[in-house]
């Protein structure tokens, strides 16, 4: 018998790698893909993505789609009381493994399974420890396609932001940047693979600088910016995606 699972979908080059390993998987069943969505723009968490193109996503993918709402920069209890509600319904459905396509950062794979440990869940990583450099070639390999959506400003300028992941893009990054955005130098947006039943169709936006509050209390994140202040001393570079 199969053991049922979520996938934690992030809209990205990580998630979709991680989430094609899990499908050839033949003792896991992926109930559903799992996205957090801000309440306020409609749009994926800290990938900027509109909503409407994480629809398609999951329609071309062929798994249904569970959405998380949460609030515009959310305290830790408010994060939390909504994840909690959310696990709960989907433990009542029979899910006992939760999905992630984390690689290396040690305190947010502790933080995930300490949480659902509590929950009566397993948490799983496919791509744990895997050279970056390995998963990113193995990625264009296998013919996927993904656009940068998001650059942290501490890493990347406004340059890197809207460009197709190739060999040209690898090559700029700077020494002290993970080529898979690890450390949150980066996210993107996966429109083509062969997880996909079809292409996702959008036309590039306007590209727009953002610097956000901090909270007073954070989740652990695979962002660089998980610092308790007053405000960031670093924003973002955002290409929006506008669906066909």
């Amino acid at each position: 018998m199969k053991t049922k699972a979520l996938f934690n979908w992030s809209s990205g080059k990580d998630s979709a790698l991680a989430l094609y390993k899990t499908l050839q998987n033949p003792e896991i069943e992926i109930s559903c893909l799992l996205t957090s969505v801000n309440q306020q723009y409609q749009r994926i968490s800290m990938h900027g993505v509109r909503v409407e193109l994480l629809h398609q996503q999951a329609q071309s993918i062929g798994l249904p789609l569970e959405i998380m709402i949460i609030p515009e920069m959310p305290t830790m209890e408010v994060y939390e009381s909504v994840m909690t509600e959310t696990l709960t319904k989907l433990k009542n459905q029979g899910i006992t493994q939760s999905i992630f396509g984390d690689i290396f950062l040690e305190d947010l794979r502790k933080y995930r399974e300490d949480k659902l440990a509590t929950m009566g869940f397993k948490g799983v990583f496919p791509l744990w420890k895997t050279p970056t450099t390995d998963l990113i070639h193995e990625f264009i390999d296998l013919g996927f396609k993904t656009i940068v959506v998001c650059v942290n400003e501490k890493y990347l300028d406004e340059s890197f932001v809207g460009r197709i992941i190739d060999q040209d893009f690898i090559n700029d990054l700077p020494d002290n940047v993970d080529v898979c955005g690890e450390n949150g130098e980066f996210h993107t947006f996966t429109f083509a693979g062969p997880i996909f039943s079809k292409p996702i169709d959008f036309k590039i936006g306007e590209v727009v600088y953002r610097k956000y509050e901090k909270p007073k209390e954070q989740k652990p994140s695979n962002t660089a910016c998980d610092t308790v202040d007053t405000t960031f001393d670093f924003g973002f570079w955002y290409c929006d995606l506008v669906a066909k």
